[in-house]
């Protein structure tokens, strides 16, 4: 019979790479315990929408690339009328916004499909530049900044919660390799350290 049990995207990182001796400038942890779904407003109930979360859960849904959070959720701006709602408990968080606003959106779980690596350090923004296509400048990008993007050719989507800085990168869950296999090689200057999930 096959193993079932849920594993991480990133399972078997190593636990340090990079040839900088030291203090590594770059630490990468895998967000395991996030919950994660997609919410798609209905045409014409956007506005709908919008009251049934402010009302419910007490946040803003972004209108613009933009990361805003109150108490245990987060929602990320995906595109116009999308948005990602990201929830660190295990609580099921798609039958929770299902009941809130199923009647003003499309509701999928993405909690499997998405792998998600948070990236710190005081040269994670160094690491992130060679391979993210847009501008990470502290004064293009700071904390509660979103994008929708394109890293080392992979489609992903990437917040920054921090000024250390830290960042948080969601990727479909069979890229994940690919994607540490890139961060790796572009952090291996400054020193790269895996803290555990």
């Amino acid at each position: 019979m096959p193993d079932l049990t849920p594993r991480s995207a990133f399972i078997g990182l190593p636990a340090r790479s990079g040839r900088a001796e030291g203090e590594p400038g770059v630490t990468v942890r895998s967000r395991d315990d996030l919950a994660m779904a997609k919410l798609i407003a209905c045409e014409g109930r956007a506005g709908d929408l919008a009251a049934a979360v402010r009302a419910r859960f007490g946040l803003e849904l972004p209108a613009t690339p933009k990361r805003v959070e109150q108490g245990r959720l987060a929602v990320i701006w995906s595109g116009p009328g999308q948005w990602l709602a990201v929830a660190e408990d295990g609580h099921d968080l798609t039958r929770e916004l299902t009941e809130t606003v199923g009647a003003f959106a499309a509701v999928s779980d993405q909690s499997d499909g998405l792998a998600v690596l948070r990236v710190s350090g005081p040269h994670a923004r160094d690491a992130l530049i060679k391979g993210v296509g847009l501008d990470l400048h502290p004064r293009a990008f700071g904390p509660g900044d979103a994008a929708v993007t394109v890293i080392a050719h992979i489609g992903a989507q990437l917040w920054q919660l921090d000024d250390r800085p830290t960042y948080e990168i969601a990727i479909y869950r069979s890229f994940a390799g690919s994607l540490w296999r890139w961060l790796e090689a572009s952090a291996a200057e400054f020193g790269c350290a895996v803290e555990a999930s």
